[in-house]
């Protein structure tokens, strides 16, 4: 039987250029046939005698190569997904740009879409959302006034944030601009 350093230094550069035709790239291709060569020196010993070590070392280096561009093909369709849901974005984006409406603008329209998003309110958010936010009443006295706590005014002007953020989503930008 041949020994370890001989196989490796009749082997070693032949397994390059074997790795180096699927991998595409030096650096792997050497990464890989080191892997190799080092499981093969740590099971040398152990390796029947009549085992064809050409066909062992061929074998290995095939399956560490699928290794490497199956790991490499997860990666690109993982970035192309990102890439693509980048795109979409963009173009969602681009789309809801060019069709607003630029009436929104003026302070009529701004004005109706708000009122009409505090309708929408229920009825004791919307009392204490507008007696806090637009009068200017601090959460004690709303309190005093309604007979509630201040706990409760807080959950109310919570709850009433929250609704407000989800009627008004589509006009979010929009509003933080002129806000």
């Amino acid at each position: 039987m041949t020994t370890f350093k001989d196989f490796y230094v009749n082997w070693y550069s032949r397994s390059v250029a074997f790795a180096r035709e699927y991998v595409l790239s030096d650096d792997d291709a050497h990464d890989i046939v080191q892997d190799v060569f080092i499981d093969l020196y740590e099971r040398f010993d152990y390796l029947p005698e009549k085992i064809n070590l050409v066909a062992y070392l061929f074998t290995s280096l095939k399956n560490r190569c699928i290794d490497v561009l199956r790991r490499r093909i997860t990666e690109e369709e993982a970035k192309n997904r990102i890439g693509e849901e980048y795109r979409l974005e963009i173009k969602m984006k681009f789309d809801s740009l060019e069709i607003l409406d630029d009436d929104l603008f003026d302070e009529e329209s701004t004005g109706k879409i708000i009122e009409k998003a505090l309708a929408a309110l229920p009825e004791r958010c919307r009392i204490i959302f507008t007696k806090h936010k637009l009068d200017g009443t601090k959460r004690k006295d709303i309190a005093d006034e309604l007979g509630i706590t201040i706990k409760t005014v807080d959950n109310q002007l919570g709850i009433a944030y929250q609704k407000l953020r989800e009627i008004l989503k589509p006009y979010s930008s929009l509003l933080f601009f002129l806000l």
